[in-house]
C-alpha cells in the first residue's frame, strides 16, 4: 500500500503538542487496527477510554449514516430528536433530571465549575466561590479546568491561574476536612483517579465527601469522563458508593469514538443555567447525540455491564502471571476495564519503554504518567483478542525486562 502522508509529516505541518507513535492507523474493526502497511495491532487503549464499543461497530455506523441522511447541525436556537433522545435515557438511567451536552470531557467539566459557582453565587453570593479538587486529578485542559486538576506540569506556564482552588489528597478525607469550609462551592473529584494512575476511591472516603459536602452547603461533583459509560461495570461509578453527586460530567465513551461530553444534575441546580447564562455552539447536535444514544442503548444492558467484569478478570489474571515470570511491576490495580500496571522504583520511568515495546509487538497501549502502564480496552473485547493481546504484552515486558 502506498501512504500518500506519514508519521514524518507530523512535524511538518502538526503543532508539536504530541509525540505519535510511529506507525498512522488506518482501519480498525472490533479491537484491531491496521496501518498502512497492513500490520494488525490489538488495541488495549481504546482511544483513552474512548472506543467503548471498539472499532467500526455495525449498529454505531449505522446510527452515524441514518442522522446523516438527516441532519447535521441547526445549533441550539432549535433542539433535536436525537440530543432529546439520549439526553432522556441519561435521565432515566441516573440520578440526573437535567442534561446539558457539549463536545468533549473538559467542556462539561468546565460546564459544571461555572454551574457550581454560579449556584454558590447566587444562593449564598460573591465569597462563596472556593473549589477543591485532589493532587494527581484531571479535568481538562482549558485554564479553569487544568488549574481544577492537581498536575502542575499541565498548568504552569500559562500566567495567573483562577482564584479559591485548592487540592486535597486523594483518599484522605482528613485533608479535605481541613479545607472545606463555608466559603467552599464544590468539591470535585474523579471516583477513580484516571491520569494520576487507575486509582479506585475507597467507599469511606467517596460517602465521607458526600457528608462533609452537605455539611458545608457545598455541591459534590464526579467527573465521570474516564470512568463513565460502562467503564467500571455500572453505567457511573458514581452506582458503586450508595451515594449520588450533584452533578456529574460524562464524554469519551459515550460517542464510542465521536466528540460528545455531557453534565448531568438536578432540576433544582439546572435552573441557575438560565438562558444565555452558558451555551455552546455544537454541543448537543444531531450527528454526535444519534451515535451516543446507540452506545448507552448497547452499554446500559446487563449483558454488556456484567461481561466487564468478566473480561476485567480475565485480564487481570493474565497480567498477574505476567508479573510472576517479569518481576518488574509493584501492584495491578483496577476498576472494571480500566487498569493501570505500576512499576516499581527501581524502574522508575520506564513506562514509555514498555509502551514502546507494545508497539512493536503490535499492541496499543496508553501511559497514566512516567511509571503506569495503563489500560481501556473496548467492554465488549473478544476472548480472542485479550489472550492475543496479553501475549503481545508479555513479549513486550520480556524484551524491556529480561531475567
Amino acid at each position: 500500500m502506498t501512504a500518500q502522508f506519514s508519521r514524518a509529516d507530523f512535524e511538518r505541518v502538526m503543532v508539536p503538542a504530541y509525540a505519535p507513535q510511529a506507525f498512522l492507523p488506518v482501519r480498525g474493526q472490533g479491537s484491531r487496527v491496521w496501518d498502512q502497511e497492513g500490520r494488525d495491532y490489538i488495541d488495549f487503549g481504546g482511544g483513552i477510554a474512548v472506543t467503548s464499543l471498539g472499532h467500526a461497530h455495525p449498529a454505531l455506523i449505522a446510527a452515524l449514516t441514518e442522522q446523516a441522511n438527516k441532519l447535521w447541525h441547526v445549533s441550539n436556537i432549535y433542539t433535536n430528536e436525537p440530543a432529546l433522545r439520549l439526553a432522556d435515557h441519561l435521565v432515566r438511567s441516573t440520578f440526573a433530571e437535567r442534561v446539558f451536552f457539549a463536545n468533549s470531557g473538559a467542556e462539561a467539566n468546565e460546564a459544571a465549575l461555572k454551574l457550581a459557582r454560579r449556584v454558590a453565587h447566587d444562593r449564598f453570593g460573591e465569597d462563596k466561590h472556593e473549589i477543591i479538587s485532589f493532587k494527581g486529578s484531571f479535568h481538562g485542559r482549558t485554564l479553569f479546568t487544568v488549574s481544577v486538576g492537581g498536575q502542575a506540569k499541565y498548568s504552569s506556564g500559562f500566567g495567573p491561574r483562577p482564584a479559591g482552588i485548592s487540592h486535597a489528597s486523594f483518599n484522605d478525607l482528613d485533608s479535605v476536612a481541613k479545607l472545606i469550609s463555608k466559603k467552599t462551592c464544590a468539591v470535585m473529584v474523579e471516583p477513580v483517579i484516571g491520569e494520576g494512575g487507575i486509582i479506585p476511591g475507597t467507599p469511606e472516603f467517596i460517602q465521607g465527601l458526600r457528608e462533609l459536602t452537605r455539611a458545608n452547603d457545598a455541591l459534590l461533583v464526579f467527573d465521570e469522563v474516564q470512568s463513565g459509560v460502562g467503564r467500571t461495570g455500572k453505567l457511573y461509578a458514581y452506582q458503586q458508593y450508595g451515594i449520588a453527586p450533584d452533578i456529574l460530567t460524562t464524554a469519551k465513551g459515550l460517542g464510542g469514538g465521536i466528540p460528545i461530553g455531557a453534565m448531568l444534575t438536578t432540576a433544582e441546580l439546572a435552573k441557575h443555567f438560565s438562558v444565555g447564562v452558558h451555551g455552546t455552539t455544537f454541543g448537543g447536535n444531531p450527528l454526535a447525540c444519534a451515535v451516543g444514544a446507540r452506545v448507552l442503548e448497547i452499554i446500559d444492558t446487563p449483558e454488556v455491564l456484567g461481561g466487564v467484569t468478566v473480561r476485567a478478570e480475565r485480564i487481570a489474571r493474565g497480567i498477574a502471571a505476567i508479573a510472576e515470570r517479569y518481576p518488574a511491576f509493584e501492584e495491578l490495580r483496577y476498576s472494571g476495564l480500566w487498569f493501570g500496571w505500576q512499576l516499581k522504583s527501581e524502574h522508575a520511568g520506564r513506562a514509555k519503554d514498555v509502551m514502546a515495546a507494545a508497539t512493536r509487538e503490535g499492541l496499543m497501549v496508553l501511559l497514566a504518567g512516567p511509571d503506569v502502564i495503563r489500560m481501556a480496552p473496548s467492554l465488549i473485547i473478544s476472548d480472542a483478542e485479550i489472550d492475543e493481546g496479553l501475549a503481545r504484552l508479555e513479549r513486550a515486558v520480556a524484551s524491556v525486562f529480561p531475567v
